[in-house]
């Protein structure tokens, strides 16, 4: 699985120099337009809640695939035809397990857009990826990768990150339906992996009844 999830670099691409939070906070202080740029970052807001027994630099908490959801960055998922959100808890004990042995059905030709919720803990997190291959039959259909970005670590005044992956529409076709596998990863710039895990759906001609 770790050669089909090897993360592409953008061409040109050159991971910046790692610094420390203090180094950020110290970086420009007189610069008033790299202070606006720390602080809509989040740098230098709120109180630490990184758990100083718990290394992990990224805690990737669930995923959420809500149908045709809000375009608008900080508006909230809207649901289709009164369906609920789709969630992926990968945080939880066992869940990963579930995932990969009971697939969900998304219905053919919908439009969704993924969201990713995750916590940072101790330092900046440079460039984080998300990175997905989907197989049918054993058979690669399909490799996507979103840049999700860096972040700093999550503070009392923003507790979670979140971001929405852009815009994908489910195959449509008596052909494309049925079972799918997919292998996912969250891989940063210094090509550490946070997640790693299988999961399976299925694409249906109609949304399963209630």
């Amino acid at each position: 699985m770790a050669d089909d999830l090897q993360a592409e670099q953008t061409p040109g691409f050159k991971v910046g120099e790692k610094k420390t939070m203090e180094e950020y906070q110290k970086l420009d202080q007189d610069d008033d337009a790299m202070n606006r740029w720390k602080q809509s970052l989040g740098l230098g807001t709120g109180d630490s809640i990184s758990d100083p027994n718990d290394p992990r630099k990224c805690i990737i908490k669930s995923l959420t695939l809500p149908p045709k959801c809000a375009i608008a960055t900080h508006s909230h998922p809207q649901m289709v035809d009164g369906r609920p959100d789709i969630t992926l808890d990968v945080s939880q004990p066992g869940q990963l397990e579930t995932l990969r042995t009971h697939p969900f059905a998304i219905k053919e030709g919908t439009t969704y857009r993924m969201k990713a919720t995750f916590v940072v803990q101790h330092e900046v997190l440079s460039g984080l990826k998300y990175v997905q291959q989907v197989k049918r039959k054993s058979i690669p259909v399909g490799k996507d990768q979103e840049m999700i970005g860096s972040f700093p670590p999550n503070t009392t005044d923003r507790r979670v990150h979140e971001k929405m992956f852009a815009p994908e529409e489910a195959p449509s076709g008596m052909l494309v339906r049925g079972r799918y596998e997919a292998s996912s990863k969250f891989v940063d710039d210094d090509n550490v992996a946070h997640l790693k895990f299988e999961w399976a759906f299925e694409i249906v001609k109609e949304w399963p009844k209630k």
